[in-house]
């Protein structure tokens, strides 16, 4: 009999332990989903109205800044029209004065190809000035302005690849993640433009 007891409550034991695994997961994965959740929604689809809105306003907004460094540049932005990170880029590139018209093509990767972004260099979204020059991705008005003043000779833009916790239109409660803005040039190459180590050093 007490062997018989015995094995019952080791089954008894394991049988908690499982139980208490499996409870200790679903609690992790609940507090993962949580802390993600907002970061995911920063990229999530807008509504039509609002990507509709985004597209044909082109007037500063409630990100205006008293120093428009862009405010001579024009550019057209293709994105997808469900990207909401994209609208927060926009909005902010309008805050400094640039004037931008939005496309939303069905295929974004043709217009990557057209402008030559590297496979490696590519992120949500594309800008184009009119003269021709890129800002693939979440680019800060200071470097756009700073390669403006002076492109580089065989450089055909500036690129963010992915999309940076931090960057300009991916800002969640202060937390940043340290990237490099990559110099595009014509021959296909990159190089490191600026590294960014904190958001001061991107105002």
């Amino acid at each position: 009999m007490s062997i018989e007891k015995g094995r019952l409550e080791q089954k008894q034991s394991s049988y908690i332990n499982q139980i208490t695994y499996i409870n200790r997961r679903r609690l992790i994965q609940a507090t993962l989903f949580t802390s993600v959740l907002p970061v995911l929604m920063a990229c999530s689809p807008t509504t039509e109205s609002n990507a509709t809105q985004a597209a044909t306003d082109t007037t500063p907004n409630s990100r205006t800044t008293d120093n428009p460094l862009l405010q001579n540049v024009s550019a057209t932005v293709y994105k997808d029209v469900n990207c909401g990170c994209c609208t927060e880029w926009i909005d902010y590139a309008a805050g400094h004065g640039m004037q931008l018209q939005v496309q939303h093509p069905a295929d974004l990767t043709v217009f990557k190809d057209r402008y030559q972004v590297p496979q490696q260099m590519r992120s949500c979204h594309t800008a184009v000035t009119q003269e021709g020059y890129v800002f693939e991705g979440h680019v800060p008005a200071k470097y756009m302005a700073q390669f403006l003043a002076k492109p580089p000779i065989d450089a055909i833009g500036l690129a963010v690849p992915n999309m940076p916790m931090g960057s300009p239109g991916m800002e969640y409660q202060g937390q940043f993640d340290p990237y490099n803005v990559m110099q595009l040039n014509k021959d296909g190459t990159t190089s490191v433009y600026a590294r960014i180590e904190s958001e001061q050093q991107q105002l």
